[in-house]
């Protein structure tokens, strides 16, 4: 599938042709007529000179304007006629420009009169000068403003309109970027149109076989419309993709259309809204206009939260605005305006924020389906690996099954990022394959960040670093919590990671129990055990960790009700909905001072009890803490079976330890 735009050259119809060249031309004789004439006929004089003259009584008659002063000097010899200058200077736009010397016989009377008796000066602020004049019998009066003719008055009020009205004819009729950005009622969906590129199929989609089931009812409905209406069933208007980001939805969309052979619209909702007030609900009336003369075919909005959120608190606590509202008003219209019989024109919507949406948005009639695209997996993920991975040449230890049992919660987005990286490390060691250590060493900067060996530490930190890496391995070792200890590293990776601990679960895991939470709870503080063991001491290097810790412990109490002392209660305002959210954390109900105590107490006791647990654990299998420690100091990466073996070589803490080391507390 293709956008369908074809280019095509500028074209200009004649009418638009022959406003540009007159408003040119007319427009060009407006700047540069009015300035053809000028005062160079009339002497200049200083200001100086002309109060001088008036001081000696030689001026007879004086017009003043704004900005420039003529005057007449009397005649030394012969008297001059009065109507030299006239009573209406600035009025005649015959004879130029010239406000001050517009008389029809002025060229005449100057060259019969002795040379310089009429003079123009350029005046001051000086507020004396009519005093003066008075005092020295000059008559003078003030200039009356210029009054240009007919055509000057042409100029400057039917020019400019025409200037503009031939700009925008001849950019809305071109065909590219610029006519699109003055159309602003229309709507920048992509078209695609099946048979002009490689089409894409639910083939091409893998790790998502249930929301494939629930779309080939679409696809069946577009390619044989009449099997189901002769039956009475109504196909959904409308089908909402939900799910969390990456897992799929936009590329399901393609296929649908792929499969069905139709036109597919496709554009983001946040395209709706922009500057211009109206230009949302424009584009939905445009896009569903354009959608009904395709018939059949498949309108795609991406993103739908972005107009489409609820309406229930006001628009200032939802984060909307009047356009936005408007756009969405709009979007229920055209969804209720179109009807089976009349286009068969089907919405597929995608969010991963369906928490959010206007109820009227959800109802049946406008989005009647609403299907689930999850992360994918175990058999997913596997699907997945084996779509990207027939792009790529493999070597014959790659394991796909060992891959994505490997990475859990991955979504088809970072399965695809997996493939591509492992493709690019293999690149840069020069090799005709992509091994399996590619893909380990992909997996790695995937979930721990890029290498830093730059990041040189001395010798203390890094045997804090070491003896705290094994402390988690240890304890991870002895309470797996449902996964299984792969690496130890202290080469610092990511941002902030001196170290670290891969622990890979062996089995897709759904339900949890107590137990395992706090076995989990443990390992993310055996690395601070470690430290306070060997060194007496702790640093701020276990500071994720015990917010791991807190946040799985606050869970339990608040979200899980595993909690003796509070029961079986949910404390937390839980958004299982809500996709964007990581999980950690939560928000808490209004609760009483001494609820909220009491949370507060035994989120405390659980973290510890995983610290007493890690302390003990750590304390009897110090020798092997110690020897781990000290071939990782010279190694600095420890993996593999050579793991294996010395994880395997740690003691559980029973109860028999315990009653004998008793100031370590038992949980």
């Amino acid at each position: 599938m293709t956008i369908k735009n074809k280019w095509q050259p500028p074209r200009i119809p004649p009418l638009g042709s022959l406003l540009l060249i007159l408003a040119g031309v007319s427009f060009v004789a407006y700047l540069f007529w009015p300035r053809s004439q000028s005062l160079s006929d009339i002497p200049i004089t200083p200001y100086s000179t002309f109060l001088e003259q008036v001081d000696e009584g030689e001026v007879k008659q004086v017009k003043i304007a704004d900005n420039i002063i003529l005057y007449k000097l009397k005649p030394p010899i012969a008297s001059l006629p009065d109507d030299l200058i006239p009573n209406n200077p600035l009025q005649s736009s015959q004879k130029g420009n010239n406000p001050f010397y517009s008389s029809p016989n002025a060229s005449e009377e100057t060259s019969e009169s002795q040379p310089g008796q009429i003079f123009a000066t350029i005046p001051l602020n000086d507020p004396q000068l009519p005093q003066l004049l008075r005092e020295k019998g000059v008559s003078f009066e003030a200039a009356p403003p210029p009054q240009n003719g007919w055509l000057m008055t042409l100029l400057a009020w039917v020019v400019p309109p025409l200037i503009l009205v031939a700009a925008m004819q001849y950019f809305v009729n071109r065909n590219d970027d610029t006519r699109q950005s003055l159309l602003f009622n229309k709507n920048k969906a992509k078209v695609y149109v099946e048979g002009e590129t490689e089409k894409i199929t639910f083939a091409n989609v893998a790790g998502a076989e249930e929301a494939k089931t629930e779309l080939v009812e679409i696809v069946e409905f577009l390619k044989d419309p009449g099997r189901f209406s002769r039956i009475g069933a109504r196909i959904p208007k409308g089908v909402l993709l939900v799910g969390p980001p990456g897992t799929g939805k936009t590329l399901l969309a393609k296929a649908v259309a792929g499969e069905a052979g139709v036109t597919f619209f496709s554009i983001s909702a946040s395209e709706f809204i922009e500057l211009f007030v109206g230009t949302g609900a424009a584009r939905v009336r445009d896009l569903f206009k354009q959608a009904k003369e395709q018939a059949p075919c498949i309108i795609f909005i991406d993103e739908l939260d972005a107009i489409g959120k609820s309406r229930a608190s006001g628009g200032a606590m939802s984060g909307g605005s009047d356009e936005r509202e408007q756009t969405l008003n709009q979007l229920l219209t055209e969804m209720d305006g179109f009807s089976v019989g009349e286009a068969t024109v089907i919405v597929l919507a995608a969010t991963n924020r369906p928490e959010t949406l206007d109820s009227a948005l959800l109802r049946p009639g406008r989005f009647d389906r609403q299907v689930l695209v999850d992360r994918p997996d175990l058999a997913g993920r596997m699907a997945i690996l084996e779509v990207y991975a027939r792009k790529i040449p493999l070597a014959d230890d790659v394991d796909l099954k060992a891959l994505a049992t490997q990475t859990p919660g991955f979504a088809g987005a970072d399965l695809a990022n997996l493939v591509n990286e492992a493709a690019l490390l293999a690149a840069r060691k020069q090799q005709e394959k992509v091994s399996q250590a590619d893909f380990k060493e992909a997996i790695e900067r995937v979930v721990a960040g890029l290498e830093k060996k730059s990041r040189v530490l001395n010798e203390q930190e890094k045997r804090i670093v070491a003896y705290h890496e094994v402390g988690h391995a240890l304890v991870g070792a002895v309470m797996p919590g449902g996964g299984k200890v792969e690496k130890i590293s202290i080469v610092p990776r990511g941002m902030s990671a001196l170290g670290y601990t891969l622990k890979l679960p062996t089995e897709d895991r759904f339900l949890m129990t107590d137990a395992e939470f706090r076995q989990q709870i443990a390992m993310l503080l055996g690395g601070r055990a470690a430290e306070a063991i060997v060194f007496g001491s702790v640093t701020n290097g276990a500071s994720d960790d015990l917010r791991r810790a807190t946040d799985i412990a606050e869970r339990m109490v608040t979200t899980y009700g595993m909690s003796k002392i509070l029961g079986p209660l949910a404390y937390d305002k839980g958004a299982s909905a809500n996709f964007l959210s990581n999980g950690n954390g939560s928000i808490r109900r209004p609760v009483s001072d001494e609820t909220a105590k009491a949370i507060d107490e035994e989120v405390k006791q659980i973290v510890e009890g995983g610290y007493q647990q890690a302390l003990a654990i750590l304390t009897q299998n110090r020798e092997l803490l110690e020897r781990i420690s000290q071939q990782l100091l010279q190694t600095e990466v420890i993996e593999g079976e050579q793991l294996h073996g010395l994880l395997n070589q740690a003691s559980f803490v029973d109860d028999s330890w315990l009653d004998s080391n008793s100031h370590l507390s038992k949980v």
